[in-house]
């Protein structure tokens, strides 16, 4: 819900190639919608008979969101020749991207690049800072290329096929639609819906929805049709990645991790017998089934699959995380139907994915409310809307900042009633001690924390990270408030969910470089990927950069006070699946958390905070069997804990290096 994200909104250049062409110079008009089908924005979009062409985009998120005009020349093949974009990205940053192709040389300038090539056939610019707005305009090109195949500049080749098909209906109209998938750009293919190879129509993310105005009401049953369409995908690599024991499951020689003692218990059995843990022991003192199917562990670490405690899940992350060896997943916002539906096929083994720990959003109305539909007004509503949660099997609430302060409590009494656990950012109107003595059991992002001593800042809007990255530097830790304040949350056991990465990101980045987080592993993920991160977070002026540099490693140590003074700390991200938990855990070691600590913190630290610490956690008898292997020795060197080389989930077993290549990829490489 709050995840910072490159929107991927795919807007189409049409051409007048055929009989369902729009007519030159006509405009064309587009809604986007955000979240749960919430209207955010609006696309036109106009082209000439000599390829000219002019698009416009906004959209409007909770304060923040983009704001772009492009201008850009197509070739007869319908292939960008000169851009030009101008305008705000969605932290309101300049955008200035310019693209032209002269004689045989292309040249591009934006916020992080300059470059130029040489090009001897027909190669697709992909902008930086416009981002996926163009990918309607690849899917036009691609489908006029021959084979279907594109090079693209700065580097990488595409592909599109067709996977599907869907007629509309809406308001007494029809309509027959296409579904393809382009290939290259990401961790999985990105869908287009076109009316025509020349008109395109709309498209669904996970998250945004993009379709033609007049057709909005029709958008529910567009996502269900390509859900539908690309079921059979993720159920054919569930049953192509997926690797379950004909009978018992022995892991031998393993270094066991345990999260209770924090030891590394060396030359360790794990005998599994379907989903669960039969037995642990040292090699030799444990008996392994005749028949059983041997892992060899080599000395590798064992250590219980990790948890994501703050995630808002789509598709892809399901394999992201299994190949990070995340075996389970708090989500904290989410489409309701959507999220029950990936949980489903996830749990049933069907597609691949996490377990998932249900959380709800309660949002109050107002012009910065959550994409959510849950918005409510009155003690009824909200009462209501706690029973409905409870009634899904959802295990937490999670309150959001345009909430009305005054039906805090009444959502509190209601979740602890159902046992639920409560948590969210602080509402606009309250402060986070005022939260804490109404019930609150966590809360989210360490921002809130250093929010509690601005109390003029209006949290609905992105003044709760602008207000803090200019004076959190100025928050004397050691004064009596702010002492006072975390004794508060001491005594009530408030759980923090600090979610540094997304901040580091945010604080620490430099122009032209890859975002923190990503850093570590951005020559093994996707091109398309690793260059969307050069321009991620909002704008850090250069008279501000020590400034928020101190501002973060003042939230550095506030997260060593929090643990230090025993006040309970889970490992969420609000970011990228996969790969960002594990930054979240490296900066809590820089922090000062030692490894042993962090992983605790990510295996049964997480179950006890959610009550699933009967089942998982731990590597014990009894337990289900979740667990990871990995290649290294992350309790003394935490940057270990990417080197997963097997991931078991509900005794299960993938093999990281294969879930890895089917997302674009590279695998760990070998020591």
């Amino acid at each position: 819900m709050g995840r910072a994200r490159l929107f991927a909104l795919s807007l189409l250049v049409c051409l007048p190639l055929g009989a369902a062409a729009p007519k030159p110079g006509e405009e064309l008009r587009y809604t986007i919608f955000l979240g749960n089908l919430k209207p955010s924005g609006v696309v036109t979009y106009r082209v000439n008979p000599d390829g000219a062409g002019f698009l416009t985009l906004e959209v409007s998120d909770r304060g923040r969101g983009q704001k772009i005009s492009n201008t850009f020349q197509l070739d007869k093949a319908g292939i960008p020749v000169k851009v030009h974009l101008t305008g705000q990205d969605y932290w309101k940053s300049p955008v200035d991207e310019t693209f032209e192709i002269k004689g045989r040389k292309a040249v591009w300038s934006n916020s992080a690049e300059k470059g130029e090539a040489r090009i001897s056939q027909p190669t697709f610019y992909y902008t930086l800072l416009g981002g996926h707005q163009e990918l309607g305009m690849l899917a036009m090109a691609l489908l006029r290329a021959p084979r279907h195949r594109l090079f693209m500049l700065p580097e990488g080749e595409t592909s599109i096929e067709r996977i599907g098909a869907t007629r509309l209906a809406s308001k007494g109209r029809v309509l027959d639609l296409t579904l393809y998938a382009i290939s290259g750009l990401g961790y999985e293919p990105f869908y287009v819906w076109m009316e025509s190879p020349s008109v395109f129509f709309g498209r669904y993310d996970g998250f945004v929805t993009v379709v033609r105005e007049g057709w909005e009401d029709a958008a529910p049953d567009l996502i269900k049709a390509q859900v539908d369409a690309v079921a059979q995908r993720a159920r054919d690599l569930a049953a192509k990645l997926s690797h379950r024991p004909a009978g018992p499951l022995a892991v031998k020689g393993a270094r066991l991790f345990d999260p209770e003692t924090g030891e590394v218990l060396p030359g360790t059995t794990v005998v599994v017998s379907g989903n669960r843990i039969q037995a642990v022991g040292r090699d030799g003192e444990v008996s392994v089934p005749a028949g059983a199917e041997i892992i060899d562990a080599k000395g590798k670490m064992l250590l219980p699959g990790l948890w994501d405690m703050h995630q808002h899940l789509v598709e892809t992350d399901g394999i992201l995380d299994l190949a990070a060896g995340i075996t389970s997943s708090r989500d904290l916002g989410n489409d309701t139907d959507q999220l029950l539906r990936m949980k489903g096929l996830w749990d049933s083994g069907k597609n691949l994915g996490p377990r998932v720990v249900l959380g709800g959003v309660i949002e109050g109305p107002g012009p910065y409310a959550a994409p959510t539909k849950v918005l409510v007004d009155t003690e009824e509503k909200a009462r209501a809307a706690v029973d409905r949660y409870a009634e899904l099997g959802y295990e937490q609430i999670k309150v959001y900042s345009s909430l009305d302060p005054k039906l805090v409590p009444p959502i509190v009494e209601e979740a602890h009633r159902h046992g639920l656990r409560l948590s969210g950012h602080i509402p606009f109107g309250m402060n986070a001690e005022q939260a804490v003595r109404a019930g609150f059991d966590e809360i989210q992002h360490i921002t809130f924390l250093f929010l509690n001593f601005m109390p003029e800042v209006d949290t609905r809007t992105p003044a709760r990270f602008s207000a803090v990255y200019e004076h959190g530097a100025e928050l004397d830790l050691q004064s009596e408030p702010v002492r006072a304040f975390l004794r508060l949350l001491q005594e009530k056991g408030t759980v923090v969910d600090p979610t540094v990465s997304i901040y580091e990101n945010r604080l620490m980045a430099l122009p032209g470089q890859v975002s923190p987080s990503i850093a570590p592993v951005a020559e093994r993920v996707p091109f398309a990927v690793r260059r969307t991160l050069l321009a991620t977070g909002l704008p850090v002026p250069e008279d501000m950069r020590e400034r928020y540099q101190a501002v973060y490693h003042n939230m550095m140590t506030l997260l060593r006070t929090l643990y230090g003074m025993g006040i309970p700390i889970v490992a969420g991200t609000d970011g990228p699946a996969g790969f960002t938990l594990h930054r979240e855990l490296e900066n809590y070691v820089a922090a000062g958390i030692p490894a042993p600590e962090v992983l605790k913190i990510a295996t049964l630290g997480a179950a006890r905070v959610t009550r699933h610490d009967k089942d998982l956690g731990t590597i014990a008898p009894g337990k289900l069997a979740d667990f990871i292997l990995v290649d290294g020795d992350p309790v003394t060197r935490i940057e270990d804990i990417r080197r997963a080389v097997l991931t078991v989930k509900d005794g299960i077993v993938y093999k990281t290096a294969d879930l890895w290549k089917v997302v674009g990829v590279k695998p760990v490489e070998g020591r």
